[in-house]
């Protein structure tokens, strides 16, 4: 198989995701009632109260009973997957391979906030393909170019704050600079279950806010101390890395590069165009990794 969206599918995507669910039913749970799944009718999740779930012909399905919006639009999320499979990356996710060595067939890990679904695809493809993936994501854009990896996962439109699977079912979750819920986090997660997560640390994409704030000093510095002191009070950290870089920006891959953080959205029109004049040669990649424990 080829890497990322070259893959070729061997069957369609909706017989991917009905095969996934057909086989792990029971991890998830029903979001409207809490109750338990009991049966697949073609392509429909059924729970005990005959809530019913459909699937997509992208195999993917919405869960959430509310309406959700989110700000990450296509163009965003295809510039972001370009630059994830150039290996923008990689060193976190080497990172994060050896903390899932020990996964196996019987294991679930989650990434909450997928995105695209690059993460996963990354993760199968070149470190650890003997666990189950799932991912999710408030972006509906998102989820269905996750399903250009069903092969490696099952994709879904979900919330932080309700995940469809039941009480202590997901040996990992997934956090990479996406929001957290820790409640509903120790909830899923099995004892002795872990949650991976990525944060930015205060010089990451620096020499982005430095061109699209350029005549704003204030934006240009980046603080985590309140997302790390929130994940050591409200999980047990066992271990943390400090992990930063320098990545070479190339001409051809410099638009991406702009369109790929949300960093852009405060930026005003002259700002942008500011950015596009003043091309930066190498961009730092600058992070701390949290591992916590249930």
């Amino acid at each position: 198989m080829e890497q990322g969206s070259k893959k070729v599918m061997l069957k369609k995507k909706i017989d991917y995701g009905r095969e996934f669910v057909e086989e792990h039913l029971a991890i998830f749970q029903c979001t409207k009632c809490q109750g338990t799944f009991v049966e697949i009718s073609g392509n429909t999740m059924i729970c005990q109260n005959n809530h019913r779930f459909d699937l997509s012909k992208k195999g993917t399905i919405h869960f959430p009973d509310h309406h959700m919006t989110s700000d990450y639009d296509k163009e965003m999320l295809v510039s972001r997957r370009k630059m994830i499979q150039k290996d923008l990356y990689l060193p976190i996710m080497e990172e994060i391979s050896l903390l899932l060595e020990q996964e196996t067939k019987k294991d679930y890990i989650v990434d909450m906030g997928c995105g695209e679904g690059s993460f996963i695809d990354r993760l199968v493809t070149d470190f650890n393909d003997q666990a189950n993936y799932l991912g999710f994501d408030l972006s509906k854009e998102g989820v269905q170019l996750g399903s250009d990896f069903s092969e490696d996962a099952f994709f879904f439109t979900g919330d932080v704050t309700d995940m469809p699977f039941k009480n202590e079912s997901i040996s990992t979750l997934l956090n990479i600079f996406s929001p957290s819920h820790y409640e509903e986090m120790l909830r899923v997660l099995k004892p002795g279950g872990q949650v991976i997560k990525v944060i930015p640390d205060a010089f990451y994409l620096t020499e982005m806010r430095e061109v699209f704030y350029h005549d704003n000093p204030e934006k240009q510095s980046y603080s985590n101390e309140n997302v790390y002191e929130k994940f050591k009070k409200d999980v047990n950290l066992v271990k943390e890395k400090h992990l930063t870089y320098k990545y070479p920006v190339v001409p051809e891959d410099y638009e991406d590069i702009l369109k790929m953080s949300p960093i852009n959205w405060g930026a005003s029109e002259k700002a942008k165009a500011y950015a596009k004049a003043h091309p930066f040669k190498e961009l730092t990649i600058d992070v701390k990794i949290l591992v916590g424990k249930k």
